[in-house]
């Protein structure tokens, strides 16, 4: 790939491709905007077929965290991590110290955190060479530890919001759910859900994940194909990516889409033809920024009474991207982003005009 020519057109800052031959770590970290504040993103450490897959997947995901931190209302940028490798037989204590060096290095420009192959532990490896780390274990002072919880918690928040602008009340009780995937987020939301009174129906490649859903929540269990055609009010995709596409949305029976899953839409265009359906979409970023909502309050040393009022606003969140959606007659997806790019707007309008020491350490915010 052209990477110059890539980062103009999105309008990235910065790329650091971090090397380390004692530990093996190969590493690149990718920083959007810095608008609103130091980039918060995740470490993911994932199997790439190819050095240019992992910096095509550290550039997305580093924009995308652009958008959801300027959509929850936070004072932070977008950025990312992705480290090649195999998490389940590379990982060592000094691949990860030398991670955390070089994040030290950015001094403050990156905060990494825990994400798709990496865990609590990791994070504590990575602080023991630097501060600019969230969701170390719940032992270190000021941390908040899992944020999967909380993430459930945020999309259950703004699964109601959808429901009320579908069926005019955003009580849950009686309404049939479908989840996609029942894992760490999925099943803390199935809680949430059952102790409203839903009825539930869940799949999973996971068999054992589904028997627990069926034991504690009496919800039903469908084959992984059938989920999409399921008699529900609410299709909640808490799995893999792109599960909106051509295959499953003629089989919506649905009036909402609301879950935990990142890029549920393979497309745009998907995210067009569910909006002419007159399925209420709440999109991705949006309702499942509760973990990053958590993790930031750590910032400013985590207190979980703040943290979860914060994460509980997604629910306005949700009907704010509703509103500009009518507004402005575009589907939620577009709405979303047009809520982040305008607060990223103002506050860059706002800053041109008194920001000029160029403080922008988080002691200065």
């Amino acid at each position: 790939m052209e990477l110059f020519k890539y980062m103009g057109e999105h309008d990235y800052e910065q790329v650091v491709f971090c090397q380390d031959e004692t530990s093996g770590l190969k590493a690149i970290i990718a920083i959007h905007d810095t608008t609103l504040g130091p980039a918060l993103g995740g470490a993911r450490m994932w199997t790439y077929a190819s050095e240019e897959e992992a910096v095509e997947d550290a550039l997305r995901l580093a924009r995308g965290m652009t958008y959801k931190n300027a959509a929850a209302g936070l004072n932070l940028g977008g950025g990312k991590t992705v480290i090649i490798g195999d998490p389940k037989k590379d990982k060592s204590e000094e691949l990860f110290r030398a991670f955390g060096r070089f994040v030290q290095g950015l001094n403050g420009r990156y905060i990494t955190a825990e994400d798709v192959g990496t865990t609590e532990a990791d994070m504590d490896l990575i602080h023991l060479e630097t501060d600019f780390v969230t969701g170390v274990s719940p032992t270190t002072s000021g941390s908040s530890g899992n944020p999967s919880p909380v993430t459930a918690y945020g999309v259950y928040r703004g699964m109601k919001a959808a429901a009320k602008e579908a069926f005019g009340t955003d009580s849950l009780e009686g309404r049939t759910v479908a989840v996609q995937g029942v894992g760490n987020v999925a099943f803390a939301l199935c809680r949430y859900l059952h102790e409203e009174g839903a009825k539930l129906i869940v799949t999973d490649i996971n068999e054992q994940a589904v028997q627990r859903a069926v034991e504690e929540f009496g919800a039903e269990a469908v084959g992984i194909n059938d989920i999409y055609g399921v008699e529900a009010d609410i299709y909640a995709p808490c799995a893999l990516g792109a599960s909106i596409n051509d295959e499953t949305i003629p089989q919506f029976k649905v009036k909402v889409i609301a879950g935990s899953a990142n890029n549920q839409l393979k497309t745009t265009e998907h995210g067009d033809r569910i909006h002419e359906m007159g399925i209420v979409y709440a999109p991705d970023y949006i309702i499942n920024a509760g973990g990053v909502i958590n993790v930031a309050d750590e910032l400013d040393g985590y207190n979980e009474e703040r943290a979860m009022n914060k994460v509980e606003k997604i629910y306005d969140t949700i009907e704010k991207v509703i509103e500009i959606s009518k507004r402005d007659g575009i589907p939620t997806y577009a709405a979303a982003d047009r809520l982040a790019e305008e607060r990223i707007a103002n506050v860059a309008k706002s800053r041109s005009q008194f920001l000029r020491n160029g403080k922008d350490s988080l002691s200065n915010r």
